[in-house]
């Protein structure tokens, strides 16, 4: 499962809509959105959650559906998809690494909605070693060619309220960079936010923009920890936003390449999915 994209122009108001409760923009709001995936082609966010499907079901030797949050192919569709395939016991795994229950707790409130079959919920994975050694492997390839002064990690923004609600959104977070950052040797890194919306509300900060104000370092290298695919947040705030903003300001800004369906992702999804019925099946037996 993952957040889900529009099909096209003709797909960005109903998207936008969708994520909004059914409430729809205002005009203004609605082609900001538009100038900023028209900026970059649109996104292949679907596409890739497509192909990383195809190969984790020929890595597992399992039918694999495909459900997004807030666009076609919804959860729903890939459930009745599911469901026609006779299958009984249904894994549900949000390409999101980081708990929180406003983003990886809504896919599981939208799936429990439609299956009524056995299911396997996996609220995340950011402290799984095969996820911080794939993480470290991104880094690792792009420090080759590249020696940063600093390594910002970066996800998207909350609400700031959730802290106080108990959720530790950010702490794993920050759990999960220190453990790549330790395990790939790198003493100076920071963590920053991402795609804060524009609630009337404080979201968590700082935004990657004023990490970059902030810092004496020239040479910056962004490690999105917090996105598994290419997408809005990933080749417009980072490679076009940030992008610009560094290049103002003398300082050279590179990033981590996107995992999308690349064999190192494939093969920890795979890891993450198994030791997640794993555990199923040891809860199942009252071990």
């Amino acid at each position: 499962m993952a957040y889900g994209s529009p099909e096209g122009e003709a797909g960005i108001e109903p998207y936008f809509t969708h994520i909004r409760g059914g409430r729809p923009p205002s005009q203004e709001a609605l082609e900001h959105l538009g100038e900023r995936y028209r900026a970059i082609g649109g996104s292949p966010l679907t596409n890739i959650t497509r192909a990383q499907a195809k190969a984790l079901g020929r890595r597992l030797d399992l039918p694999v559906f495909v459900g997004m949050k807030h666009a076609p192919p919804f959860i729903a569709d890939a459930c009745r998809e599911a469901e026609h395939a006779a299958v009984r016991r249904l894994v549900a795994l949000p390409l999101a690494p980081h708990y929180a229950q406003m983003s990886v707790g809504a896919y599981r409130i939208a799936i429990e909605k439609v299956w009524d079959g056995d299911l396997v919920f996996i609220p995340g994975f950011h402290d799984h070693p095969a996820f911080i050694a794939a993480v470290r492997g991104l880094i690792d390839e792009s420090r080759r060619d590249f020696d940063p002064d600093l390594v910002i990690f970066t996800a998207h923004s909350l609400p700031a309220r959730i802290e106080r609600e108990g959720d530790r959104y950010r702490e794993r977070l920050l759990e999960s960079s220190r453990s790549v950052a330790e395990a790939a040797s790198i003493s100076d890194w920071e963590f920053a936010f991402q795609s804060a919306s524009a609630t009337g509300e404080p979201w968590f900060g700082p935004s990657l923009v004023e990490r970059l104000e902030q810092t004496s370092a020239r040479r910056v290298l962004v490690c999105p920890i917090g996105f598994v695919a290419d997408h809005l947040e990933v080749l417009y705030d980072i490679d076009v936003e940030a992008m610009k903003f560094a290049g103002e300001r003398g300082i050279e800004l590179r990033r981590t390449a996107s995992f999308n369906a690349r064999p190192e992702f494939i093969e920890a999804l795979a890891a993450i999915v198994e030791d997640a019925l794993s555990a199923a099946a040891v809860d199942t037996h009252g071990l």
